[in-house]
């Protein structure tokens, strides 16, 4: 049997309802609807009493306590028409939720929305429209004005402009020329252009930012369980309270008429609907979140530990020198390392193959790929085994030594035949972030990375890191996230790459920069940051930050309203039923504040 929604739920409440007022005060059955409204409220509590077992089984403590022994308490002194309230209050409650996460999650579930789903193939007949699921990878698509992108695609013929506003935020339109690759997602202007699929569907840009909204839509917040340890103390209060009242007043019914007011709704609803209102402001600034747990985390975040290539630097290096030896020529050079670097995207692999473009050197086939973690890769190009990485992986004897800048070693046949030397560009943005997160609490900021100290050191001295970590494979990496001191915890990890997958799971934040598409497609991230901006690392610590402070308000502004309330009802001036009626004050005031945290900024 299909389960009911809140809204079901609470249409049923409402014509029961109907139902009792019509058999009282229309056919004049008082003991009828005093029955009917016994029996469902019998069941409802029922209900809720089953589900708050299995949210103690869970962890979960005390929410649904008090409007159990509410409902219970009402119809034992025949206060049926307070229960019946109370009824509309949870269900109503139930349903505000849902509304409240729908308009919180506007922009989340507009990515679900214009999710592509048809495209041009070319074919030898002519263009043929078919699903973006059967597409593969080399296939010829034509994109028309206006169209979406079907899937992740280099172009191949033809000009454009496309808008990737819904995949990186920015509104301003990008030039795409031949040899450009366009995202699946983005939004073609007014010209048509044909390109060559390069990733499947459910591999494209699109789909991986449409599978964490997913995530993030289905997997509920963590803070539900801190609202709960609000729940505790409050529902030991609001009995106290209930307790002494029917002690003062010799009446059971102030004991009702006290529970009746002492509505956990700030606690169940307040707390989600914040969550729910920062991940949409997070996803507004280009930053997918992928539960309101992660929120917690960053919101308290002690430690930020980065990745340097592609993250602290701006992922653009550029080929600074080609350093033969033993009279190899710099072209073949050139040639052998961009040929066994074809395949790999690495940032150090494509910055190599766009200027071997730009020296127009021929690439060659490659077989027998070998890839070694951290260290490099092996291939068979033109019949010679090429080894190109670090150093000690290329060239394990030699004497040469290291460079002082980012360089790719090539050895052929296990002779060292030269090296590769990058210029990196540390990122604008890269020195007011580390100053914005310290701002924030974030006071112990490391460099993990696979680079030499002296590069790696002078990055950090720029951007104002101190703890550094060099050298580092990525189990390394995993071992100085393990090590970090329980009190600089929680800790976030900032990479670009999906060698920093491992890293990612180890920390208890991983966000990242999915820019180029890689990491998107990394289920190991907590928060995926669409645009190519270092700062936004720092506005999804502001943002969860703002997001606690306004559920805790939230959940804290409820409690006090009710406490008062309480304490009002206990002289017995608040009839039940009147209590009841002001337990949606309660909820809607704890709603409204929380929805706050959809529209904050500082």
């Amino acid at each position: 049997m299909q389960k009911l929604s809140n809204k079901q739920k609470l249409s049923i409440i409402i014509v029961v309802a109907l139902i009792a007022v019509f058999l009282q005060y229309g056919l004049h059955f008082p003991l009828f609807a005093q029955g009917l409204v016994t029996i469902v409220g019998a069941i409802v509590a029922l209900s809720m009493l089953v589900g708050m077992v299995k949210s103690i089984k869970q962890g979960d403590y005390g929410v649904d306590l008090l409007a159990i022994m509410a409902v219970v308490a009402t119809l034992a002194v025949s206060e049926y028409w307070a229960a019946m309230v109370i009824l509309v209050m949870l269900t109503g409650g139930d349903a505000l939720e849902d509304y409240a996460a729908r308009k919180a999650n506007s922009e989340l579930k507009s990515l679900l929305d214009n999710s592509p789903q048809k495209a041009h193939l070319i074919t030898a007949d002519g263009i043929k429209e078919v699903s973006v699921n059967d597409l593969k990878i080399g296939d010829h698509v034509l994109v028309k004005p206006g169209e979406l992108v079907p899937v992740d695609g280099q172009i191949i013929e033809g000009s454009t402009t496309v808008d990737e506003s819904s995949l990186t935020g920015e509104s301003k339109p990008v030039s795409k020329e031949i040899n450009d690759e366009v995202m699946s997602g983005s939004v073609n202007g007014d010209q048509s252009f044909t390109m060559q699929t390069i990733k499947l569907a459910a591999d494209s840009q699109y789909q991986q930012v449409v599978k964490l909204v997913q995530t993030a839509e289905t997997t509920p917040a963590h803070f539900v369980r801190l609202a709960d340890r609000y729940a505790v103390p409050f529902t030991a209060i609001a009995i106290i309270i209930a307790a002494a009242a029917w002690w003062w007043a010799g009446d059971p019914a102030r004991f009702a008429e006290v529970l009746v007011v002492a509505s956990p709704c700030p606690l169940i609803l307040a707390a989600p609907v914040a969550m729910v209102s920062g991940m949409s402001r997070a996803s507004r600034n280009g930053i997918v979140v992928k539960t309101g747990s992660v929120l917690e985390k960053l919101a308290a975040a002690k430690t930020g530990a980065f990745d340097k290539t592609g993250t602290i630097t701006n992922g653009q290096l550029t080929v600074d020198e080609v350093l033969p030896v033993n009279g190899e020529a710099d072209d073949h050079l050139l040639q052998l390392a961009a040929s066994a670097e074809q395949n790999s995207s690495h940032i150090l692999a494509r910055s190599l193959l766009a200027y071997a473009e730009e020296r127009s050197i021929q690439l060659l086939p490659v077989g027998k790929l070998i890839e070694t973690t951290g260290k490099g890769i092996q291939v068979a190009v033109d019949g010679q085994e090429v080894k190109a990485g670090k150093l000690k992986f290329v060239a394990p004897d030699s004497q040469q030594p290291l460079l002082a800048t980012t360089a790719i070693y090539i050895s052929i046949d296990g002779q060292y035949r030269g090296a590769i030397a990058f210029r990196d560009h540390i990122r604008p943005e890269a020195v007011s972030t580390m100053q914005q997160l310290r701002e924030m609490g974030v006071h112990h900021l490391m460099m993990l990375t696979g680079d030499q100290a002296a590069i790696a050191n002078n990055v950090a001295q720029e951007v104002g890191i101190t703890d550094v970590r060099t050298n580092l494979l990525p189990q390394d990496k995993i071992n100085a996230l393990k090590n970090v001191p329980l009190d600089q915890h929680p800790v976030f990890m900032v990479g670009d790459g999906v060698n920093d997958a491992p890293s990612f799971v180890t920390a208890d934040v991983g966000i990242a920069m999915g820019a180029h598409g890689a990491t998107a497609a990394s289920e190991s991230a907590s928060v995926v940051i669409l645009r190519d901006d270092l700062s936004k690392v720092a506005t999804a610590v502001d943002i969860s930050q703002d997001t606690i402070k306004v559920a805790k308000q939230a959940v804290l502004i409820g409690i006090a309203i009710c406490t008062l309330l309480m304490l009002v009802a206990s002289t017995g001036i608040i009839p039940a039923f009147v209590g009841a009626m002001l337990q949606e004050v309660i909820d809607t005031v704890s709603i409204l504040w929380a929805l706050r945290a959809r529209r904050m900024d500082r």
